[in-house]
Order: structure tokens, then C-alpha cells, then sequence
């Protein structure tokens, strides 16, 4: 098994990635998450985890749990707590506009994947390239065109139909961890109204989480296709076509 820095190194050589993809590991209690040396981890600034995922992307270790997570929803989807009732019922999505009636919003949070209230206490994230631990899953936020070639490399073997799931709602701790962790599988999104206000996330980015038993094959495959991505990233048939 190559190592996570290995692995991160060349997702990011091969794609030309911004960002440094975030490593995410879910923990039951305080026990197991003596697993990590706290001493190199914020485990205190309350932080959203999309931020927590942003700030992974720029070097930072975050530890988030029911003390220091900053969004209610995110909180929910994780179990970390149970579901706010004004989430529940569909009001606070309403209220801010990000859904044409309130019964709409019920039911964007009633289909919400969530992990069991009570099964883990924390989650761990970093930079892939320097987490210590195994991760469950790895995100990445990147422009389409990189996680295009990551899907791809994903089915590289198979030739599979992809299918990804999202409600355009909790981006980050749903569509790219919660969903791909309980899955197995890659999930794309295009991102929310919540990360893409409270992060530094680009309105040319979007997001993808990969589970991390995919993530070596997904690498061997994008070296195998590297010829092909420069080819086409040299875009010759359109220079062709332009003339």
C-alpha cells in the first residue's frame, strides 16, 4: 500500500490540483481518538466542517465533535446530535430562501443521509499528505475537469455507469463524506448554498468524496491515462477545428 503522502502527491502531479485533497476519519469516542497526536490538531475553534475541509486543504489538522462543530446540520449528519427542530420541519432552509416552500425544505431533510445518532464522536481532518492515520474517505475540491478524470479513472477497469447522489444541500459532510463513506462508492456534487458561502470553495470548483479503499487504484489508473490527459487537455481537435 503506498503511503498517503505518495498517494497525494500524485493525485496532485498527475490532475495539477489547487488544493491538497483532505483525509477523513471518523472516531466512537475519546479513546479511539487517542489514535492521534492532538498536540498537531485544533480541536477547539468551533468550525463548520466544510471549513474544516477548507482549512485541510490549506495545511491545517482539524478535530470536530459535538463541542466545536458549528453547523447544526453537519452535526446531525455525522451524529453527533440529534436533528434541529427547525431543521426537522423544513423552516430554517425556507427562511433563508434556499427552497420555494417550507414543506419542500421537510422534505429535503427527511431524505437527508445521516449517519446513527450516537455511533462516533469526532471526525478527524488533514492533508492527506500528512495524515497519520487511515482514512474513510477523501475529498477533493477541484475545477469539474480534474474530478471528471478522477471519476473516469475510478470506472477505468469496469466501464460502470456512475450515479451520484445529492439535494444540492450539505455538500461537504453529506454528498462527499457521509454518502461515500456509508456507500463505498465516489460521489460527486456540485456544492451548496452552506459550504459556498462559509468557505473560500471557487464558483469554478466543485466537490468530490472518494472512499479511501478506491483511492490506490484510482491513482494507478490516472498514471495509465496520464498520456491521454495531456493529450486532451492540449485540446488538438478544437485547434483544428478553429482554423
Amino acid at each position: 500500500m503506498q503511503s498517503n503522502t505518495t498517494l497525494s502527491r500524485q493525485l496532485q502531479d498527475i490532475l495539477g490540483l489547487d488544493r491538497e485533497p483532505a483525509a477523513v476519519k471518523f472516531f466512537i469516542d475519546a479513546e479511539a481518538l487517542k489514535e492521534l497526536d492532538l498536540s498537531h490538531y485544533d480541536n477547539n475553534k468551533r468550525s463548520r466542517y466544510c471549513q474544516a475541509v477548507m482549512r485541510a486543504g490549506r495545511g491545517e489538522k482539524v478535530v470536530l465533535g459535538a463541542d466545536n462543530i458549528a453547523c447544526a446540520s453537519a452535526a446531525a449528519a455525522f451524529g453527533f446530535k440529534t436533528l434541529h427542530p427547525k431543521l426537522a420541519s423544513g423552516e430554517a432552509h425556507y427562511n433563508v430562501g434556499t427552497l420555494g416552500s417550507q414543506e419542500a425544505a421537510r422534505c429535503l431533510m427527511a431524505d437527508m443521509p445521516r449517519l446513527a445518532f450516537g455511533d462516533y464522536a469526532y471526525v478527524a481532518v488533514a492533508p492527506l499528505a500528512a495524515a497519520e492515520f487511515t482514512p474513510d474517505v477523501v475529498l477533493v475540491e477541484a475545477p469539474p475537469e480534474n474530478l471528471m478524470w478522477i471519476a473516469l479513472a475510478s470506472i477505468y477497469k469496469t466501464g460502470e455507469r456512475m450515479h451520484f447522489s445529492t439535494s444540492v444541500s450539505q455538500a461537504a459532510c453529506v454528498d462527499c463524506t457521509v454518502v461515500p463513506f456509508t456507500g463505498g462508492k465516489i460521489n460527486f456534487t456540485l456544492g451548496c448554498n452552506g459550504c459556498r458561502e462559509a468557505t473560500d470553495l471557487k464558483i469554478t470548483e466543485n466537490m468530490m468524496g472518494i472512499p479511501y479503499h478506491m483511492l490506490p487504484d484510482i491513482v494507478e489508473n490516472l498514471q495509465a491515462m496520464q498520456e491521454g490527459i495531456d493529450k486532451n487537455r492540449g485540446k488538438s481537435i478544437y485547434e483544428r477545428f478553429s482554423k
